[in-house]
């Protein structure tokens, strides 16, 4: 039989669990700007890049190499370590194998993985998964997993033949939603290299490089993977704490209604342990005047 004590236990129970919830949310809010601002901070670095490409690449027809159609296809997914971020790796992992699933009947040769909990659903459809790396819990982690994974992507690309990297990943929506995205890694769009190629150089004086052409090119080429890389995976972090934001409401909605009930049945059963008091106060007040008048009331 459930008794006050026990109710009272329920109730500090899930009043603590709301405000170990709330914490959580308000911590996903504050990761949430700082990836951000992260992926932001790259703007100027990115736009150095493709300065760099703009000169680098005048006058070449074909400084970046094309795959050829027979090239194999490599793949890398950011995924999540943590849980309580509702389906977040669920929503990534089946994106990635549909998507990959349309562009070749072949599982991607080289697999890269974000994340111990997308790992999962890759091994259950039977993929290979060559690699699988710590989501970084900080912004100053992401050039740490970045840097370890581009010498990664470089052997696969030589010892695989792989001629084609495509990324997936999570990025936020809303303030605590997200939609799963695809981006070609390498090589890097034909099209946003002849528009590199072909812009207009803003001033008078024209830049000169004193690197070999195919190097100065080949570190360029080095520089964009990693920014490109560091914003994917900074996206998808936000993108995470968004879903751990949702997720962590959804939980703050039923606790909130759990305690509700628990409260309404508290105050039920003292209301009755009182009634059942004071008619236990009134029968022995009427007992006690019953034997002191001699006859009933």
């Amino acid at each position: 039989m459930t008794t006050l004590e026990n109710l009272r236990r329920q109730i500090d129970t899930a009043t603590d669990l709301n405000s170990v919830v709330s914490t959580m949310k308000t911590l996903a809010a504050v990761s949430i700007h700082q990836y951000e601002q992260a992926a932001d901070a790259l703007a100027d670095y990115n736009r150095t890049v493709e300065l760099g490409f703009q000169i680098a690449l005048r006058g070449e027809r074909r400084a970046l190499d094309q795959p050829s159609p027979a090239a194999k296809i490599g793949a890398i997914v950011f995924g999540s370590d943590q849980g309580m971020c509702g389906q977040f790796n669920e929503r990534i992992a089946e994106f990635a194998i549909e998507y990959h699933r349309q562009a070749s009947d072949d599982p991607p040769t080289g697999l890269l993985v974000v994340g111990a909990r997308a790992r999962a659903a890759f091994i259950d459809v039977g993929w290979k998964v060559d690699e699988t790396y710590s989501v970084p819990t900080s912004v100053s982690e992401i050039n740490d997993l970045v840097q370890a994974m581009i010498p990664r992507i470089e052997q696969l690309r030589t010892e695989c033949d792989i001629g084609a990297i495509h990324t997936y990943s999570n990025r936020r929506a809303a303030a605590s939603s997200f939609e799963s995205q695809h981006s070609q890694l390498l090589p890097i769009d034909s099209g946003r290299v002849d528009a590199w190629r072909e812009r207009k150089w803003q001033s008078r004086s024209l830049p000169t490089f004193a690197a070999p052409r195919r190097q100065l090119i080949s570190q360029l080429a080095r520089q964009y993977l990693l920014v490109s890389l560091y914003r994917v995976c900074a996206e998808s972090l936000a993108s995470e704490n968004a879903s751990r934001i949702a997720a962590m409401q959804a939980a703050e909605k039923n606790i909130e209604e759990r305690l509700d009930e628990l409260q309404s049945d508290f105050n039920r059963l003292r209301q009755s342990a009182i009634t059942e008091e004071l008619l236990d106060v009134v029968t022995g007040f009427e007992a006690l005047r019953t034997k002191h008048d001699g006859s009933p009331p």
